[in-house]
């Protein structure tokens, strides 16, 4: 056992926590490390030695953890808030949410835990090479083991509830599939009428978009926009990857992976905005949690609403095409010297049907997450297995989109998540554009110039109130609490419906 766990009872319960949350941020720092190298710049042979170094990673941690001294440690810390002998205002929380940790890594026998890290560190490594080989045949197999595996660890974790909501609680407190059914239901009622009417609409000419720009200057350019959106560059970074990714390592450490595409420079460009949103979240945390538990974005559902509100809401706005072009221009003069704000504007909102999620305009978006969800559905309920993804998937693309699939690669490949075994992930992505436009509602209450701010490229009032209301308090509040302190109300995906209402019905002269 650690040393750091081998506690004296002389010494108070924080200052022992303390060292046992240190010692376990300690292991998950370095796990992030290897996780994020091996999306980044690991050669493709490296996947099983960075399968053995996690698995031993992820054996210490649980072992720690879990152990009974760690599990008396937490008793006692409880103890001691109750009955006032620790004052600190952040100890409930922490003791609060270490202990939900602890219960549910308890849950995963170590053995189990460690063979799944290895796995998705497999799956992984054989998904980054399928999915530009056009070969799901390769992958299949992951996703049946990993399915397997995440249906008995739902088990273990609670027996009495549906597996598939055990998942999405794992990323979103609280969210069971009732709830996004009810929410799609009423996300279908706003979006498919406008999809149908905008396709009868004339379409904006945007050449433009297609016109290549170099890796050298869009590289150039990612820095830019990641200050431009308010990131603190000495504590950021910016990698390469497959399917961009944003992670927190610590204070002073997050960083951004993005991809490039030389003929759709708009595709990095609303990749790295997006992915600064996670960051900046990260970023802003309060520094008190910092080696806690609480140092951690609360969910992915308030994650992606941040993420979404960065790329969407102020990116893709009206107001935001005067900093952004100015940018285009300083990179890229010989294509937006002849843009025009307005040719801007309406280019980065054109809605439509298209085949890749990450590329999808804020209206069709929902229904690429709707496909996804089914799916997964339909693979913990028993009622499909690996095999039969690709046909359900061009199946609901169909249904949804309108389109057929001409490849893997385009569809049942095109995301990281089921490869890095995140099941009940995607659903987030939906609520958090719905989160975000109830935020926005909430700004506009009080007063936010969200519009100035983005017309001089000055985000500072807008991440102030985000700061207060969102960024500073990690994990110390779930994502029901965030949204009713910050909104004054519980979540309500009406907000969402009338701003896509709203801004499309003006885009296209509805």
């Amino acid at each position: 056992m650690s040393q750091t766990t081998q506690t004296d009872s002389v010494q108070p319960v924080k200052a022992r926590l303390d060292a046992l949350e240190r010692e376990l941020w300690s292991q998950e720092y370095l796990m992030k490390i290897a996780e994020f190298d091996g999306a980044t710049i690991a050669p493709e042979d490296g996947a099983d030695a960075r399968g053995e170094a996690l698995g031993y990673l992820t054996a210490q941690h649980h072992s720690l953890l879990t152990s009974e001294c760690a599990k008396q440690l937490v008793h006692e810390a409880q103890a001691a808030v109750d009955t006032g002998a620790e004052t600190d205002p952040t100890l409930l929380n922490r003791v609060r949410v270490l202990a939900r940790d602890q219960r549910e890594a308890a849950a995963i026998p170590e053995d189990e835990a460690v063979a799944w890290a290895k796995l998705v560190c497999e799956a992984n490594a054989v998904w980054h090479k399928a999915k530009p080989a056009n070969d799901w045949a390769a992958f299949e197999p992951y996703v049946d083991q990993m399915v397997d595996t995440l249906k008995r660890h739902a088990g273990y974790l609670d027996s009495q509830r549906d597996p598939y909501d055990v998942m999405l609680d794992q990323f979103e407190r609280g969210l069971t599939s009732a709830q996004f059914d009810a929410f799609c239901d009423a996300a279908k009622q706003t979006i498919v009428p406008l999809v149908a009417a905008i396709a009868k609409a004339p379409r904006p000419k945007a050449d433009f978009l297609t016109n290549p720009v170099a890796e050298p200057v869009q590289r150039a350019m990612s820095y830019d926009l990641m200050k431009l959106v308010g990131l603190h560059m000495p504590g950021s970074t910016l990698a390469f990857t497959e399917h961009p990714f944003s992670e927190g390592f610590a204070l002073g450490d997050v960083r951004v992976a993005t991809h490039i595409y030389e003929d759709n420079l708009m595709s990095n460009v609303y990749s790295v905005i997006h992915e600064a949103g996670h960051a900046i979240y990260e970023q802003n945390i309060k520094p008190d949690f910092a080696y806690t538990c609480l140092f951690s974005g609360t969910s992915l559902g308030i994650h992606e609403s941040q993420s979404r509100l960065f790329e969407n809401t102020l990116g893709r706005s009206r107001a935001f095409m005067a900093p952004l072009l100015k940018l285009l221009r300083a990179h890229a003069p010989e294509i937006y010297n002849k843009v025009s704000e307005d040719e801007l504007y309406h280019a980065v909102n054109i809605a439509g049907p298209s085949l890749i999620r990450t590329e999808a305009d804020e209206l069709t978006y929902s229904l690429h997450v709707m496909i996804r969800y089914e799916i997964e559905q339909a693979l913990f309920a028993g009622e499909a297995r690996a095999a039969d993804i690709p046909r359900l998937w061009n199946d609901l693309t169909k249904q949804y989109l309108g389109l057929d699939v001409p490849n893997f690669t385009e569809g049942c490949l095109q995301d990281t998540h089921w490869s890095g075994g995140s099941f009940g992930y995607f659903p987030t992505y939906a609520l958090g554009s719905a989160y975000d436009a109830q935020l926005i509602d909430a700004m506009n209450r009080a007063q936010v110039p969200i519009e100035q701010s983005c017309a001089h490229g000055d985000l500072a009032p807008i991440r102030s109130w985000l700061n207060e209301n969102i960024w500073q308090w990690g994990r110390a509040k779930d994502a029901p609490e965030i949204i009713r302190d910050a909104c004054g109300a519980a979540f309500d995906a009406q907000f969402f419906c009338r701003y896509l209402e709203d801004k499309f019905s003006e885009l296209y002269k509805l």
